[in-house]
């Protein structure tokens, strides 16, 4: 079971483009296209019944104290957790791939609709609907995809971990408003195979991808 993409390599930096922010020289970081990435996939199990995809960051800080702070910076050392970018299920198999800006062309801001989605799917809310729910201009609940934005003085390139799965079922299930733990927790026992693809990115002048 293959993942690919033509709008980054595996390992390697993701455009701008497909980025919730991208960096600004006078503020450090300005909101981006946020255009979903294109996403292809082959080699599937014959029994494959439906599929699942996930996109996270697993490099996101455990504790905000020093996030995106003037004249500070979040070390290296600090322990790091998920933050989930993209929850997608119900997807046919027999689509065989994504088209970039399919199923995000923008930064939309008090969240985005969910959880139904283009082709019969279903679409989670993200960590920026978190992320976002003390701030009065923004929170709201963010269904599908927004992409990366890590804090632009972290000492460390983040990896956005696309993972996509093949499932024994049909349907995933889930119901009501969903997260990625709630899809990692439903399809255990349903997988049959999986397949990653990962990028790199930065809102950090000093970090090199």
């Amino acid at each position: 079971m293959k993942l690919t993409s033509t709008s980054f390599g595996d390992g390697q930096p993701i455009p701008a483009e497909y980025a919730f922010c991208k960096p600004d020289a006078k503020t450090h970081c300005t909101l981006g296209a946020n255009r979903n990435p294109q996403l292809a996939w082959s080699d599937l199990p014959a029994a494959t019944k439906s599929l699942a995809l996930i996109c996270h960051d697993p490099d996101v800080p455990s504790k905000g104290d020093d996030v995106n702070q003037e004249g500070r910076e979040v070390p290296a050392s600090l322990s790091r957790v998920d933050f989930f970018h993209w929850i997608l299920v119900d997807l046919d198999p027999a689509s065989a791939s994504i088209a970039a800006g399919e199923f995000c062309t923008t930064v939309t801001t008090r969240g985005k609709a969910g959880p139904n989605a283009p082709r019969g799917t279903r679409q989670g809310i993200n960590d920026y609907t978190a992320w976002f729910a003390g701030d009065k201009d923004m929170k709201g609940d963010y269904f599908g995809y927004d992409g990366p934005c890590p804090p632009w003085n972290d000492s460390i390139k983040h990896h956005y971990v696309f993972t996509l799965y093949a499932l024994d079922i049909a349907k995933c299930p889930v119901a009501g408003k969903f997260g990625g733990a709630d899809v990692r927790r439903a399809i255990a026992g349903h997988v049959l195979a999986e397949a990653k693809l990962s990028g790199l990115y930065t809102l950090n002048p000093k970090v090199k991808l």
